[in-house]
């Protein structure tokens, strides 16, 4: 990507020299003769332009000043020349692509008398008619002297009732005089020549010929000739042949000489930019229904749209190359215009602005320092100050230093605080070279990107970094929080910031006591300075007052005044002529005042209707319009139109419209009140100064009822009501009856096309609907709509829905709503995963999944909303999965919020003792502080610069020490959010040993690392005292009790020692015995009871007391952590995959349970309760599991998150964080929910564990981990049916669904066999010879053979039915696998006895029981982890650790596809279960990377991928899907959707950031996978090479 010094995009060619995504285009054409073209390209070519250019994201405005107005009504009513020049320049300044258009017929077209005469060369003009009394008079009566003007100018004042035919008269007067005067030298010829220029031909000068033209692009003419060898004769009555007039009326030669010249020098200068149109010359061009004229207007229209959408192609080409950044870099873009734009003048506070410069030289010496805030009252100035300051930057710091200007309001995404950071860290990163932040539009904490980014740029050091804000107060803040209060309260060395705010506002930096030297206040003007700034814009721009203007201007600013009023008194001095009417030189001393006088002077100039109503319109739009949505909406305003055409007629039976030179000379006068805004991707104008907005409130919306219709009429535009030719009736007064035409407003699709949605729809309905009442239609068009819901959620966010859904429920209760609300905010983390916009097929399945259950208590809203969602995945032309069931976390259910954290994850988190305050210490070196009440984040703690290892918060929430791995100490105010001191320890240890002690009462911090305690005072970091350990690679285990005043301190050799905890002096040591070569692995501290408990690393459990003595009890594996609970009463020790409870008081401790909590992997956190009810744990799984102490250790509930392990947890009330080192994002629980919703119960059961029967009606299980207890769960009733009792604990399960036989392998290696139907007993397998744990259970698919397994061993017996129950016989095989070091994995059983069994080693292999023999099959790279066979048992599916899945084909004992699938995001990865469809035409398969994915069999492609956010337990098919258990206790019920035909553009990973490979094979003749001696059960046939197949790598 291409980017300037200070990070923006480089513009090329005919781009706008600003972000517009505008094609704005200026029809050029002479008045009389082109009415047919000009309709014509409005009903038919504008409208395909438009489409074209909505589906590249772009807007189309066509700026027709000639459109709509009767010449032969209103002589005045003509665009002005300077008029229709300034459009030509704002269209070349703003379009992209084409931006000027010419039709040229027969015409010469009008040339008007000179909007201006220089004085001297009027004089002379005047001179040569001193012989012309009537020309005389019409020079004395058309034109007035302005003496103002340097040098002094003749203006044009055409005459109320004055006609064509005086203003022709004056022009021929002057055109004579001009010609004399030229002759006697008195003119240049440049002069008499601009005489001779008709508009049309001007406006060609600037639109195509200048040097700022069309070039290669921009610009298009169309010329239409007559064929010189048709002349047609022409009887009387018809009308004139082209290029000929009556009699009276006869062309001019002249100007028929100056039409060929100018038609010659566009065929000889733009060749490439001309069309001619050749017709006949008997061709009439009011006839509608002549064909040569309807084939030429066809021919036209279609040119027009050729041409315009190629260059519109070639000016996106053009573009930078951002991809997705291109609208973040559209961004700096827009504020540096605006920047250069407020700073062309010169500066009014010069000497403010110098002190700021010094200021920020003083900074620039490599100090960290305070950001700098200029405060002041509305209007002061303040954003020009900025700019000027923003110019001004390389004097100061450097040529090569980098300024982020941001004027907060003015965009979109500088009115909201992620959108800010994220847009400042993007040019940053580009401008100083860093590299791009990790997810600028995802998950990533953007406040947190932002502080590390500022470190980041100061660390860099080669270039300066200047950050300029205006108007803080502008920005929206989460939470309700001050405006300011995100910003850092101080810059790191060559690093500044500079803020502006209101006078009333309190920045951030300023909350507590700061250097006065900090803050720059702005008052008003001195009475000097006004004077200064009117002669110096006076000289600027070419004028100057008479001494009674100045004197009156001066009489309006006796003691001076603010920049705003001073600013807007000079524009209006600047419009003074020397013969301007006293009465009409108003100066007001405020901006309310003006603006009072603004809408007084719009109304009598241009209408009182239309000035009301386009004001109001501004006034109520959330963002603003742009230009053309102004035009669209007066357009549908029937009051506007009564008012345009009380009169004459419309100009068109067909279109109704405002005629776009009303809006051109409305805006003119607007244009110093209002301000370009950018957002949804558009350039906007809105209403500019706080001032003139309360004026239009206070003066056209007071009225609830006004402001109401107007939201009504901008919501029924944006919704597009009167779109598409609908023909909206009104009744006007030059109409005798109602009239229905088409208002040709833009149409307003929710997408453009696949890819580009209608932005500027989806931000707009919602806000005018809401606030026009429309609370029926907003629940219904938007809330309600499937098709609104995915393409916000999508293009905008799903929190975007959400502001929606919260800003509705501020004007009603409805508790859907609420829901729906909730459910947003869950699926924002979703789409947030997914790299690039995320595909709408992912909103459908998340909203389904998670509504799904409240369908019953809703069926109104959230019914509906599932039906829409169903229907819409069962037509969709692509594979999907239909969820029948709801599966993932429902809106009040566990899951509350998803907190974005660092994104290299969390090394500690830390609850204050009130529980007021979260803090979360990255890996990075930041901390971030959350408001526990809300979740709000309170500040960004940076100054770290490596992983911070622990912290201690004290001073009732107030203050926080940290440490971490860059040897520093450091001391926060959690209140201001500022480091207030910094400690170098170089002792300090490493990663593996780091605590914190705050004595708050003698003012004392100690720093506990592996081999000494330092401690030092908190006010002036002064250090206290030092204890190291006597030997170099010893430990010290330290123990600080606060009251008492003593360290405890135990080393290596095991000695325990006193010391004296304000002096570090020793005061007793004596040998501890037991330890061993133990080395400590957690420590903590009990301060009510006095005492310190240690873990170690053989397992060993310390108990110390202040006085010295201690107890020591033995664990079974080393201590991985130790919880305390709040009332100190309950101790939890982590160690191997338990966790063991201990009862605490002043006699010692003893376990509160009978068995530990034992886990399915390594436990790494655990959390209890403050009614010591409850306790919380995690292992390496994904999971959470809680767990009650009052029922015995009871699993009561499992919860999940995002498949890394969670290594933090903090809990409080019903609340729960948890957090993991390995991802960024931090969960909130609540403990509380209704768990009504999970189908089953909390198990730790994992695949072999877990059995389900076919109809998924019961599920099968062992109730924990160790349990000698089968559970029998009826999922359609939510409850346990039976629980069986074995005699050892269970290790697999696998259910015979046709012959009701559930089989339970034991540990014992015995396997029982239970009877599903009532009143049977259970029969039990014996175990082999030598016993052992039976791992591994197989059926046949016709149940008539079963196979066992343990590590080495397998029996294959047959299953048998007898008159009393089942028969199960003596073995019929048994076979070891004799592979050493490795031990049956996953096993399959195939009729024929055949084995299909796979190993921890990757290995996999067939044995055929009757033939004695074993076919070793292509191994897997890792340990097969899943087996499973088709219903035809021809293929067999193997999933192995490393994701990879192999389909067999079991005939030829070959694999037919390889097909991997890794998640990039997943923590873990690995095949859990499979099943084939009923058909055997799909497999489907269960990850460890929390994903279900779909395959094709016969081909191999990965046809659909599900994220469920767990890991699946087992999986079978139904008659149109399958059927999946989880640990989290949902049921996955899916209809898998897979049509005949896809599109070759399907791509199934468009939702997921993952690589699929699949590699298949044929071979022909013998298959080298399938060894000699192997029958199979078909005969060998001829197969085919086939090359590998790559479905995507990302």
């Amino acid at each position: 990507m291409n980017l300037s010094p200070e990070g923006c995009p480089e513009q090329g060619g005919c781009s706008p020299s600003r972000p517009s995504n505008l094609v704005r285009i200026f029809v050029s054409s002479a008045p009389a003769e082109s009415a047919a073209e000009r309709d014509a390209l409005m009903e038919a070519a504008y409208p395909e332009v438009q489409a074209f250019c909505q589906k590249h994201s772009l807007m189309l405005e066509v700026v027709d000043l000639r459109w709509g107005i009767r010449d032969d009504v209103d002589a005045g009513s003509r665009a002005t020349l300077p008029l229709l020049l300034e459009e030509i320049g704002r269209c070349q300044s703003l379009s992209e692509g084409p931006s000027f258009v010419a039709l040229l017929g027969s015409r010469y077209g009008p040339c008007p008398a000179p909007p201006a005469i220089e004085s001297r060369a009027f004089e002379a003009f005047r001179a040569q008619l001193l012989g012309e009394p009537h020309a005389l008079r019409l020079l004395a009566q058309w034109y007035q002297e302005d003496e103002n003007a340097l040098p002094p100018v003749y203006i044009l004042h055409r005459p109320p009732q004055a006609s064509p035919a005086q203003e022709e008269s004056l022009v021929r007067a002057l055109r004579r005089a001009a010609r004399e005067a030229e002759r006697q030298g008195l003119v240049s010829g440049e002069q008499r020549q601009r005489l001779h220029q008709s508009e049309l031909h001007q406006e060609m000068e600037a639109g195509l010929f200048s040097r700022g033209g069309g070039g290669d692009l921009g610009a298009l003419v169309f010329l239409r000739e007559a064929e010189e060898d048709l002349a047609v004769p022409r009887s009387d009555g018809e009308s004139p042949l082209l290029g000929e007039e009556e009699a009276d009326g006869a062309p001019d030669s002249e100007e028929q000489q100056a039409l060929a010249a100018l038609k010659a020098k566009v065929t000889s200068l733009h060749p490439q930019q001309l069309k001619v149109h050749t017709v006949p010359r008997g061709w009439d061009p009011t006839c509608l229904r002549h064909r040569p004229r309807s084939k030429y207007l066809a021919e036209l229209c279609e040119q027009f749209v050729a041409a315009a959408n190629h260059q519109v192609l070639a000016s996106l080409r053009r573009r930078p190359r951002g991809g997705q950044w291109w609208p973040w870099l559209q961004e700096p873009v827009h504020h540096q215009a605006l920047g250069r734009r407020k700073s062309r003048a010169f500066c009014w506070r010069q000497a403010l602005l110098d002190r700021i410069c010094l200021r920020l030289k003083q900074d620039g010496g490599g100090q960290a320092h305070s950001p700098l805030v200029v405060r002041g009252p509305p209007g002061c100035g303040k954003t020009t100050l900025l700019c000027h300051l923003s110019q001004a930057v390389p004097s100061v710091l450097g040529p090569e230093a980098v300024v982020v200007l941001r004027l907060l309001g003015t965009s979109q995404l500088s009115s909201s605080l992620d959108g800010l950071l994220r847009s400042i860290c993007l040019q940053v990163s580009g401008a100083l070279g860093l590299p791009w932040p990790p997810h600028a539009e995802g998950a990533a904490n953007p406040l947190l990107l932002f502080h590390t980014l500022l470190l980041q740029a100061s660390r860099q050091g080669a270039k300066p970094l200047l950050l300029l804000l205006d108007s803080v107060e502008q920005l929206r803040v989460p939470g309700g929080a001050p405006a300011a209060s995100w910003l850092p309260k101080t810059c790191p060395p060559k690093v500044h910031l500079v803020v502006s705010t209101r006078l009333a506002e309190r920045a951030a930096p300023l909350q507590d006591p700061a250097d006065p030297a900090d803050c720059f206040e702005m008052g008003p003007l001195s009475p000097e300075e006004v004077g200064e700034a009117l002669a110096k814009h006076l000289a600027a721009a070419g004028r100057t007052v008479t001494p009674a203007q100045r004197a009156l201007f001066q009489q309006r600013f006796p003691e001076g005044g603010h920049a705003l009023p001073v600013a807007l008194a000079i524009a209006e001095a600047q419009r003074w002529a020397s013969y301007t009417p006293v009465l009409a030189q108003t100066v007001s001393p405020s901006a309310t005042e003006e603006a009072h006088r603004l809408c007084g002077f719009l109304e009598q100039a241009h209408g009182p209707v239309l000035v009301k109503r386009a004001l109001s319109y501004l006034a109520c739009s959330q963002s603003g319009l742009s230009e053309a949505e102004v035009k669209d909406v007066l357009s549908l305003d029937n009051e506007v139109l009564s008012e345009i055409y009380q009169l004459p007629p419309p100009p068109s039976r067909a279109v109704l419209r405002v005629p776009p030179l009303l809006w051109a000379r409305l805006y003119r006068d607007l244009a110093p009140w209002l301000e370009e805004r950018w957002a949804d991707g558009f350039l906007l104008v809105g209403i500019g100064h706080r001032e003139f907005s309360a004026v239009v409130e206070g003066h056209y919306l007071l009225a609830a009822e006004e402001r109401s219709r107007c939201h009504l009429v901008l919501a029924d535009f944006f919704r597009g009501t009167w779109s598409w030719g609908m023909k909206r009736p009104v009744e006007l007064p030059s109409s005798s009856k109602p009239v229905s035409l088409d208002r040709k407003v833009t149409p307003q699709p929710l997408w453009f096309s696949s890819t580009a949605a209608n932005q500027r729809k989806l931000s707009e309905l919602p806000f005018h609907l809401l606030r026009a009442g429309r609370m029926e239609e907003l629940q219904r068009d938007i809330f309600g709509n499937m098709n609104w819901i995915s393409c916000k959620a999508v293009v905008s966010g799903a929190e975007s829905l959400a502001k929606d859904v919260e800003a509705c429920l501020t004007r009603t209760g409805c508790p859907e709503l609420c829901l729906l609300k909730d459910c947003f905010l869950l699926l924002q983390p979703v789409l947030d995963s997914v790299e690039g916009q995320a595909d709408v097929s992912l909103v459908y399945a998340e909203v389904l999944a998670r509504l799904h259950p409240l369908v019953p208590p809703h069926p109104s809203l959230l019914g509906d909303l599932c039906q829409q969602c169903e229907r819409w995945l069962a037509a969709r032309p692509h594979p999907a999965f239909i969820p029948l069931c709801g599966f993932l976390y429902p809106p009040g259910g566990p899951l509350q919020k998803t907190l974005p954290g660092s994104p290299r994850g969390t090394a500690v988190l830390e609850l204050s003792l009130d529980h007021r305050v979260l803090l979360a210490g990255s890996r990075d070196g930041s901390m971030v502080v959350w408001d526990t009440g809300d979740f709000s984040m309170l500040h960004i703690l940076t100054g770290h610069s490596a992983e911070v290892t622990c912290v201690k918060v004290f001073g009732k929430g107030t203050r926080a020490a940290s440490a971490a791995l860059d040897h520093t100490l450091r001391l926060w105010s959690l209140v201001s959010g500022r480091e207030e001191l910094s400690i170098h320890d170089a002792h300090a240890g490493g990663r593996r040993w780091n605590q914190l002690h705050v004595d708050e009462k003698n003012g004392l911090v100690h720093r506990v690392s592996r081999s000494e305690v330092s401690a030092w005072h908190l006010e002036t970091a002064v250090p206290a005292f030092r204890i190291s350990t006597e030997a170099p690679e010893g430990w010290l285990l330290t123990a600080v009790f606060v009251p008492r005043l003593a360290v405890v301190t135990v080393s290596e050799e095991g000695a325990l020692c006193l010391w004296h905890g304000r002096t570090g002096q020793l005061h007793s040591k004596h040998e501890l015995a037991g330890l061993g070569g133990e080395a400590p692995t957690c420590s903590l501290l009990l301060p009510k009871l006095g005492r310190m408990v240690a873990g170690f690393s053989g397992g060993s459990l310390l108990t110390i007391s202040s006085d010295g003595n201690s107890w020591l009890e033995k664990l079974p594996e080393g201590v991985h952590f130790l919880v305390l609970s709040e009332d100190e009463s309950l101790l939890a020790a982590g160690f191997g995959q338990c966790v063991r409870v201990f009862s605490v008081d002043a006699k010692g401790s003893c376990r509160l349970l009978a068995s530990d909590l034992t886990h399915t992997g390594e436990v790494h956190a655990a959390a209890i309760s403050a009614d010591r009810n409850t306790v919380i744990t995690s292992s390496c799984g994904e999971c959470i599991w809680v767990w009650s102490l009052f029922e015995q250790g009871l699993l009561t509930d499992v919860l999940g998150d995002a498949g890394a392990p969670i290594t933090h947890l903090a809990l409080w009330g019903s609340t729960l964080v948890s957090a993991s080192h390995h991802t960024h994002a931090l969960r909130v629980w609540d403990l509380g929910y209704d768990r009504r919703h999970k189908r089953l119960p909390p198990s730790m059961a994992g695949p072999r564990r877990t059995a389900l029967s076919h109809d998924a009606k019961y599920v099968y299980f062992p109730q924990d981990t160790d349990s000698c207890k089968v559970v029998i769960w009826n999922l359609e009733k939510g409850e346990a049916c039976e629980v069986l009792d074995a005699s050892a604990p269970v290790q697999c399960l696998e259910v015979a669904e046709q012959r009701s036989l559930l089989f339970a392998g034991l540990a014992s290696g015995t396997v029982l066999v239970f009877p599903l139907d009532a009143g049977q007993d259970a029969g039990c397998i014996p175990p082999a010879e030598n016993p052992r744990p039976t791992n591994h259970l197989a059926l046949t698919q016709q149940e008539e053979q079963l196979a066992i397994a343990s590590d080495d061993l397998v029996q294959v017996m047959d299953l048998e039915q007898g008159e009393t129950g089942p028969l199960i016989n003596r073995p019929a095989y048994t076979f070891y696998t004799q592979v050493p070091g490795a031990a049956i994995s996953s096993l399959a059983l195939l009729a024929g006895y055949r084995v299909l069994y796979g190993m921890t080693s990757g290995e996999l292999f067939l044995y055929d029981c009757p033939q004695a023999q074993v076919f070793p099959l292509e191994a897997h790279g890792s340990q097969v982890t899943c087996l499973t066979t088709s219903h035809g048992e021809r293929w067999a599916m193997s999933g192995s650790a490393d994701s990879l899945r192999c389909l067999w084909d079991v005939e030829l004992c070959c694999w037919k596809h390889k097909m991997s699938f890794q998640k990039h995001d997943s923590f873990s990865c690995g095949v859990l279960c499979a099943c084939f469809s009923k058909d055997d035409r799909y497999v489907f398969t269960g990850s460890q990377d929390q994903s279900i994915t779909a395959w094709d069999v016969s081909q191999g492609a990965l046809l659909a991928v599900q994220l469920v956010h767990t890991s699946i337990t087992r999986i079978v098919p139904t008659a149109d899907g399958f059927v999946a258990t989880t640990r989290l206790g949902y049921l996955i019920r899916d209809r898998f959707h897979c049509p005949q035909s896809t599109s070759p553009l399907y791509d199934p990973l468009c939702n997921v950031k993952a690589t699929c490979r699949v590699t298949s094979q044929k071979r022909e003749g013998q298959d080298p996978g399938r060894l000699p001696g192997y029958r199979g059960n078909a005969s060998d046939g001829q197969t085919h090479n086939k090359h590998s197949q790559i479905c995507r790598i990302v």
